[in-house]
């Protein structure tokens, strides 16, 4: 993935949120696997939470995110397989403006390389709402390394070329 040394690097404010019914944050791998990748690469955590697997909860974070200036992104772990719990995608769903469905696309088939046929039970997904962007991640600190590792640590880089979804922040909430 090529960067581009002569632009600058522009940190993204990032709020992790955690979705599940038996984490804590003390015990939460995946969230602090992802806050740890996040500032290596010099972004800043703008906020982090743990939910219950509840619409209502989900979408009250989400909401309450979306609506902060000082929030550019969120990333979630956790509540995207298929079990009755799993409400995170529908959650998200119930949010944005619009889905961005290459990066389940793109998250699955990286996933496949790791898990094989098992990435199928995935349904990882992103969009935007509002201006911010919301990325929902499986929550296995395998899946947090593939989504950060191979997606999100390139397209949150506004070095990266040939395009990356920081240089389109300006314009995500122009109608």
């Amino acid at each position: 993935m090529p960067i581009d040394s002569s632009a600058a690097f522009l940190p993204v404010r990032i709020a992790v949120l955690t979705v599940s019914d038996t984490r804590d944050l003390a015990r939460d791998r995946s969230g602090n696997l992802l806050v740890e990748r996040l500032n290596a690469a010099g972004h800043i955590l703008a906020d982090r939470a743990l939910v219950k697997d509840e619409v209502p909860a989900i979408v009250d974070h989400l909401q309450r995110w979306i609506d902060n200036p000082a929030v550019d992104c969120v990333i979630a772990t956790g509540g995207t397989g298929v079990t009755g719990r799993d409400v995170t995608p529908e959650a998200f769903a119930s949010v944005w403006d619009k889905e961005i469905p290459g990066f389940g696309e793109l998250f699955r088939w990286l996933s496949f390389q790791s898990i094989g046929t098992s990435t199928i039970q995935s349904r990882a997904c992103a969009g935007v709402a509002r201006g911010t962007y919301l990325f929902a991640l499986p929550g296995s600190t395998g899946a947090v390394r593939d989504a950060w590792d191979g997606i999100l640590a390139s397209q949150l880089d506004s070095r990266h070329r040939p395009c990356n979804f920081v240089e389109l922040m300006p314009r995500l909430a122009e109608r």
